[in-house]
């Protein structure tokens, strides 16, 4: 048992033994002795060496054992340098909004995330609603999206609407909403929806009907999000949504960029900052992608202000939010420059066209796992036909319609009641924005009793909190519709448990906008196809600021015939 303990003694009792053996022996047996005294001679000398291996692995193993029993207590291992590093990036080779929301769940709803030492990556996760009404309306002014947010997503977004904080988003938001309550914006709305779906939609998808063929939904949806957005704020048509689905190099370069956006949140501040000024990696591509994005935007400024001067010249006038903007003066009474508005721009685009496209990808999606939910909307649809007056077709005509064509009028897309909480339950499930950002300006404690120093980080999980049961129940990963309904009526939910417009005074100025867009192009959609994904298609959230598919939607499309339409 000693030598176990003293592997020195072991070593010299053996080589004094080898050589009294020698001497007994005789000078015959002086070679085999002096060959085995050399041998323990050498094992003597890499004695320190073995020592220090056993330290090490010693060490390691402890070091091991410490960092996964944090797991208890931090909800993830927490290793010495790198913290949790390593369970971010294994989680970011499957789901990481799943991975995110069983942290949550086990921990009670939020927890810390301890990135490397020295790094950015530090900061409060948090699924919780009475943290979220804290931070986004009791203590408003203690959490603004801070500068840490803001340089990460400056290059993209700017000073826009999205990243910006104090007098520059109170100036931006109020000019918007006037915008989008006016009665111009929303006879707008009605004017363009009618010409995107029924004009270019519809078309597109017949087309795909007709030659049997799939069709990338999701890719088709944006285009028509895309085209939407810049008419009515922008007062332009790029023609995304055609026959043909023609290559528009903004709109890949657009979701590139905020792609590649998302990805500086994942990395230390100094690294993607060393990448971009060596113009390498994923740095690369962002500048690659945002020179495009850049000359887009410009290019709608500089149209736009000839326009303007035209306008001004014949006594014409013009109602969009761009030219909103180009009519203010800062608060030094200048005209706002070319970059403001081309913030502006790219966030609106950010805002109108990736938030309904990619909630009605899902839906489609979703109604693919739950056929009953859409055989309910089907018959709300038809049921709202049969409604009709007889003159609803003559109006139809005097829209612009063909003869027979069937166009859901205002009032009768208000009264979708089931559809609206159809595309509320799968907004719950995939948020479009799956994740926020604040950043505390001063020491704060959450309602759950979480400490926040000042300049913390938080994040709020609006994936993770559709999954929670503490909010909705054993059933909260169901797709359930009828959560949403009392007595056939749709019933909203608290802002701070369904988070996808967010709440407080940054409440998306676009809800009642984007409901209306969603609800007539799904409701024109589904009254006229069953879509059908195709068969084995992978469906995978992207990481990027918007919850895009993965691999897009690839759909076929199976007209319902007239006398199916027409049953009650």
């Amino acid at each position: 048992m000693q030598y176990l303990s003293s592997p020195l003694h072991y070593f010299t009792d053996t080589m004094d033994s080898a050589n009294q053996t020698a001497l007994s022996d005789g000078e015959g047996a002086t070679t085999a002795a002096a060959a085995s005294s050399m041998a323990s001679y050498s094992l003597l000398r890499l004695l320190p060496e073995i020592q220090t291996v056993e330290i090490l692995l010693a060490l390691a193993i402890f070091v091991t054992i410490h960092s996964l029993r944090q797991r208890k207590s931090h909800g993830l291992a927490v290793w010495p340098v790198v913290g949790m590093l390593p369970s971010l990036l294994l989680a970011l080779r499957d789901d990481m909004y799943e991975w995110v929301t069983r942290v949550l769940d086990e921990q009670g709803g939020t927890f810390t995330f301890r990135g490397p030492w020295f790094t950015n990556l530090q900061c409060v996760v948090t699924a919780d609603p009475r943290n979220l009404e804290h931070l986004l309306k009791t203590k408003f002014s203690s959490f603004p999206k801070g500068p840490y947010f803001r340089n990460t997503v400056r290059d993209l977004l700017g000073d826009g609407i999205f990243g910006a904080d104090d007098e520059t988003w109170r100036r931006q938001r109020k000019a918007a909403s006037l915008e989008f309550h006016s009665a111009e914006f929303r006879s707008m709305t009605v004017s363009t929806l009618y010409e995107l779906v029924h004009k270019r939609l519809l078309p597109v998808l017949d087309e795909a009907h007709e030659s049997r063929t799939a069709v990338d939904l999701q890719n088709v949806l944006l285009r028509l999000t895309f085209d939407n957005v810049c008419m009515i704020a922008f007062g332009i048509d790029p023609g995304c949504l055609q026959l043909g689905l023609p290559d528009i190099p903004f709109a890949r370069a657009f979701e590139d960029a905020t792609e590649a956006t998302i990805i500086r949140f994942l990395t230390p501040t100094a690294i993607w900052k060393a990448f971009r000024l060596a113009n390498l990696g994923n740095e690369r591509r962002l500048a690659r992608s945002l020179k495009r994005v850049d000359e887009f935007a410009y290019e709608v400024i500089r149209t736009r202000k000839k326009e303007l001067q035209l306008d001004a010249s014949r006594g014409g006038a013009r109602s969009d939010l761009l030219t909103t903007f180009m009519r203010q003066r800062d608060e030094d009474g200048r005209e706002f420059s070319d970059k403001f508005l081309r913030d502006i721009c790219v966030n609106f685009i950010l805002a109108g066209r990736d938030t309904s496209s990619v909630a009605l990808a899902w839906f489609f999606w979703l109604l693919n796992k739950y056929p009953e939910v859409e055989a309910s909307i089907v018959a709300e649809l038809r049921k709202i036909v049969k409604e009709r007056s007889p003159t609803a077709a003559a109006a139809d005509a005097d829209e612009g319609g063909e003869e027979g064509e069937l166009v859901f009028r205002p009032e009768e897309v208000k009264r979708m009641e089931y559809l609206q909480a159809a595309l509320s339950e799968a907004l719950r499930l995939y948020p479009s924005v799956p994740v926020d950002h604040k950043e505390v300006v001063e020491d704060e404690v959450f309602p759950d009793g979480t400490v926040l120093k000042k300049g913390t980080k938080v994040i709020y999980a609006m994936y993770s909190m559709g999954r929670m049961e503490s909010i909705w129940g054993s059933d909260c990963r169901d797709y359930k519709p009828e959560r949403w309904l009392k007595d056939g009526r749709f019933m909203s939910e608290s802002a701070y448990k369904f988070t996808a417009f967010n709440g407080g005074p940054r409440l998306c100025l676009g809800k009642d906008f984007a409901y209306y867009q969603m609800k007539f192009a799904a409701a024109s959609i589904l009254y006229r196809y069953h879509v059908k994904v195709v068969e084995n298609h992978p469906i995978a959230p992207k990481i990027a600021l918007t919850m895009y598919m993965k691999y897009g939607l690839k759909v076929n499309l199976h007209k319902r015939d007239d006398a199916t339409l027409l049953e009650t």
